[in-house]
């Protein structure tokens, strides 16, 4: 179970502000975000070395996506797609929209479920598979302004337990000012250890599993209004491993 938070703020000079976490097992071999497909020189994106693919990644145009595996659909399947080649595929667009419209057509039955978040500074969508027969269209939900989090289950869904805890904290947390590579507050409900279930470690945002599944690394986006002057960057904070514990390392993005 993975955790993306996505903050939208129309008109504001960092309209889109993006926290994740990746949870994965420990033994599975991953590169950190850098340009590693050469036939998309445009993309910067952390590698899932065992799949070729990437769970988070950002384009030279601002487009950026992340793909978390749906409840109990953790690893491959025989006869599926990997669901790592998602991003990348959304991240061969220009603009959030056209990406979104683009992986709607999917054909779902080619991949085990999956949640997807894409934006840019304009826009933002919550793209959803949920059957692991493949039935069903691939969906596409417009997220709205203020703060969205998704793990495994639906966008906001108390059924989860990470939410129930950790959407409370992040809407009461100072939001970060990139301008001023101010994030602390994000980084530390990212690198939270306290279950919100007791009976179960994996509801703490940050966990570590006796099986070895836990917080792999955690990643902090900054999207610019394309409306300012002067060329502003994107900006990506990327802790290398538990963020209670990796440091938080710029990622190169010229």
């Amino acid at each position: 179970m993975c955790t993306v938070i996505v903050l939208r703020r129309k008109g504001h000079d960092w309209p889109v502000l993006i926290a994740a976490n990746r949870d994965e097992m420990s033994d599975r071999p991953w590169r950190p975000p850098g340009r590693h497909w050469p036939d998309r020189p445009e993309v910067v994106g952390g590698l899932d070395a065992l799949s070729g693919g990437s769970w988070l990644g950002i384009n030279e145009d601002g487009v950026v996506a992340a793909v978390l595996n749906r409840h109990g659909t953790l690893g491959p399947a025989p006869g599926k797609r990997s669901r790592g080649e998602l991003v990348l595929e959304a991240l061969d667009h220009a603009d959030a929209a056209a990406a979104a419209g683009a992986l709607a057509d999917l054909n779902p039955a080619a991949y085990r479920p999956f949640n997807l978040v894409i934006a840019d500074d304009r826009d933002a969508f919550f793209l959803y598979h949920r059957d692991e027969r493949g039935r069903g269209p691939v969906v596409v939900a417009p997220l709205p302004e203020g703060l969205s989090m998704v793990t495994a289950f639906d966008r906001d869904d108390p059924a989860d337990p990470r939410i129930r805890g950790a959407l409370p904290r992040f809407r009461r947390a100072a939001v970060p000012e990139p301008q001023r590579g101010e994030w602390r507050a994000w980084q530390d409900v990212l690198g939270d250890r306290e279950p919100a279930d007791p009976a179960d470690v994996r509801s703490a945002l940050c966990f570590l599993t006796e099986s070895g599944f836990g917080t792999s690394s955690a990643a902090l986006i900054a999207l610019p209004s394309r409306r300012l002057a002067g060329g502003r960057k994107a900006v990506w904070l990327f802790a290398a491993g538990p963020p209670d514990r990796a440091a938080w390392m710029p990622v190169e993005l010229d």
